[in-house]
């Protein structure tokens, strides 16, 4: 059984999470699901307009949220602050059980990237879309109910600590160590 982190403690991290890069910053980790439950990490992938991430099961698992269930280009793919899930998880190892697809030293608060930013990762564009990417029943079970309460907490959302929502403008290559930054 994995011990949590309690919330006292992800939110002396706060400070940490505040002080990343507002312009520019490193791609830390890249996570592909292949398939539901399985996480891959990757150096390098490519971003398709269609697809969003290739390789990711975005397409097949479809959306919950969508009338018929199919996948919605405005959760095409999931950017998490790489501060914010080090606040969470003191294992790098366990960040993929996150669900993201990309783990980023940037800043992705609303302040800095309201919906509509467009930014750079790689050699592709993507854009911060309007829905909310919120701590959910899965991501309790896996961080604890500490974690979606730091998360989901007014100022949690205000600096998106469990990231952002995006879709692909223009397809392009991301490694791990590439610049995301904002146009």
């Amino acid at each position: 059984m994995c011990e949590y982190r309690a919330l006292a403690e992800m939110q002396s991290h706060l400070d940490a999470v505040r002080q990343s890069p507002a312009d520019a910053g490193p791609v830390v980790m890249i996570v592909s699901r292949p398939k539901t439950l399985h996480r891959t990490l990757l150096r390098s992938c490519a971003l398709d307009r269609e697809l969003g991430l290739v390789g990711d099961n975005w397409v097949a698992r479809g959306d919950k949220h969508t009338a018929a269930g199919q996948a919605d280009p405005g959760r095409q793919l999931t950017i998490m602050n790489s501060r914010a899930i080090a606040a969470i998880t003191d294992s790098e190892a366990r960040w993929p059980e996150a669900g993201d697809q990309f783990y980023v030293d940037f800043d992705l608060s609303a302040d800095n990237v309201p919906p509509g930013t467009r930014l750079v990762i790689g050699t592709a564009e993507v854009e911060v879309t309007p829905l909310p990417h919120l701590g959910c029943a899965k991501f309790g079970q896996r961080f604890g109910k500490d974690a979606n309460r730091f998360v989901n907490s007014d100022l949690g959302k205000a600096l998106n600590l469990r990231g952002v929502n995006a879709r692909v403008i223009t397809a392009g290559t991301v490694n791990t160590g590439d610049i995301i930054r904002k146009l």
